[in-house]
């Protein structure tokens, strides 16, 4: 009997060989956008360096307080949690696609004693017969994955994890940035709450003055009443101020996983900006193709063209092997002789013969899917250029634009020291004072503002950038 088994192992062997040597799907290849891409970003000073590597990116604020929030923003932030949920559930899916690769085998248990009837041995007489049967067996099935259908469905689902695990990345990038942003946010909310208090105590010193004078009879009710309504216009701007403080930190504690609360404002340092680290020069285009969406959409891409080798596959004939191996017997203490030995090798081939051309319209379709892919992933690369050029762009116009500020807050402060001084010795009106002192105001108003602009947009270049300087690697699961 154990020679009975040579041939057919023998044509099992040569089957599970032949399974792995054709695969009709195409394989991937990079598609050519046809994108003039150059070596180097504009807007950026051209001298070579080799950029400082840095993956947390975001310490480049030097700010403790921010590293902080940020690390526990990666821990406790939902969405992340519910992306990396996401890699899990994908990496089950491989676990499944692979296992759809493999034989499976079961183990089959059953026992059965009936009686049954038997009649006509002798008229008028009935008898009974009772039997008993017993079967261990162990049942396999394998499909032949002679045209590459299994393994092209394995490679799909493996770029799908490879894009669930760079969309963790992007939500990881995003909540970050998100962070730092409202951080920023608030600190520049604070600030501006600073600069209101400076010049609403400068206006009620000014009022001081103004009403001495007109004690003395020296100017009109018409200055005191123009001291008064400015200084009620300016006080007017603090409870908007502290709103937006207020809510930049609720929005800031939803992304940390805490419950929305406030808290006062608190002072903010005149020195702020200069603890920014400056832009390495010489970032070189390649630096772009760190970006977890760019690197996703690639991926989704390679999924695509694997599912058209899956469509392609499914049009030629289908090879099951089934095997079945085991004893079944009368009497279970004889249950494991060799007498009682049973097997069977079966093959079942399918091949559809007419389905109104289904299976061809299932390939087409998913030809079109690649095309559709091609097309999201061009897209993703020029967006994410225009991202990181526009960051670029930004930070060179708003370095003038600051310069400018300055130097606009400079003279400012001097003009206003020189209105009141006039105003003291009677020689201007307070109308000089007061658009001297909101000139001023504006002034320092404005470099708040273009500094937030600045700091911002670092983070924008970072996020455009998918990180810092250099690759931070893989993102590991907890």
């Amino acid at each position: 009997m154990k020679r009975t088994l040579i041939g057919p192992c023998v044509v099992l062997a040569a089957l599970l060989g032949l399974s792995s040597c054709v695969n009709l799907g195409p394989d991937y290849h990079q598609p050519e956008l046809g994108i003039q891409v150059p070596s180097a970003y504009q807007n950026v000073p051209v001298e070579k360096t080799t950029p400082e590597l840095e993956d947390q990116w975001w310490r480049v604020f030097n700010d403790t307080e921010l590293n902080e929030l940020v690390e526990e923003t990666l821990r406790n932030n939902w969405d992340l949690k519910r992306a990396t949920a996401a890699v899990l559930e994908v990496r089950a899916q491989l676990v499944q696609s692979r296992a759809d690769r493999l034989p499976t085998l079961d183990l089959d248990m059953s026992g059965q004693r009936r009686q049954r009837p038997i009649i006509g041995i002798i008229p008028d007489r009935s008898f009974t017969t009772t039997s008993s049967i017993y079967t261990l067996s162990l049942p396999a099935t394998f499909e032949l994955d002679l045209w590459g259908r299994l393994a092209k469905a394995e490679e799909a689902v493996r770029a799908d994890l490879m894009r669930a695990e760079d969309n963790r990345r992007t939500v990881a990038q995003s909540v970050v940035a998100e962070t730092i942003s409202l951080y920023l946010q608030m600190e520049s909310f604070e600030r501006e709450i600073q600069v209101t208090e400076r010049l609403i105590k400068t206006l009620r010193r000014s009022l001081t003055l103004v009403e001495s004078r007109y004690k003395r009879g020296l100017t009109s009710i018409l200055d005191v009443r123009q001291a008064r309504r400015t200084l009620a216009n300016a006080e007017s701007l603090l409870p908007t101020l502290r709103q937006g403080v207020g809510t930049a930190q609720q929005q800031l504690a939803v992304l940390l996983g805490r419950y929305p609360e406030t808290r006062p404002p608190r002072f903010q340092p005149e020195d702020y900006y200069k603890r920014l680290d400056p832009v390495p020069p010489g970032l070189p285009s390649e630096l772009l193709l760190r970006r977890p969406d760019v690197r996703a959409a690639e991926a989704q891409l390679v999924a695509l063209n694997a599912e058209v080798g899956v469509a392609k596959a499914s049009r030629f004939p289908r090879i099951a092997l089934t095997t079945n191996y085991g004893y079944s017997s009368a009497d279970l203490n004889q249950l494991f002789q060799p007498q009682a030995e049973l097997w069977s090798i079966a093959f079942d081939i399918g091949q559809p013969l007419f389905d109104a051309g289904k299976l061809r319209a299932r390939q087409k379709a998913a030809e079109a899917r690649y095309q559709q892919g091609i097309a999201e992933y061009a897209r993703t690369v020029l967006t994410a250029f225009a991202e990181v050029e526009s960051a670029f762009l930004t930070r060179e116009e708003q370095l003038k634009r600051r310069d400018h500020v300055v130097n606009f807050l400079v003279e400012a402060l001097a003009a206003e020291r020189v209105a009141e001084s006039r105003y003291a010795r009677g020689l201007v009106d307070y109308l000089t004072v007061l658009d001297a002192q909101r000139t001023r105001f504006q002034a320092e108003s404005d470099l708040v503002e273009v500094d937030f602009v600045l700091l911002n947009n670092r983070v924008n270049l970072h996020r455009a950038l998918g990180g810092g300087w250099a690759d931070p690697g893989p993102v590991l699961l907890e």
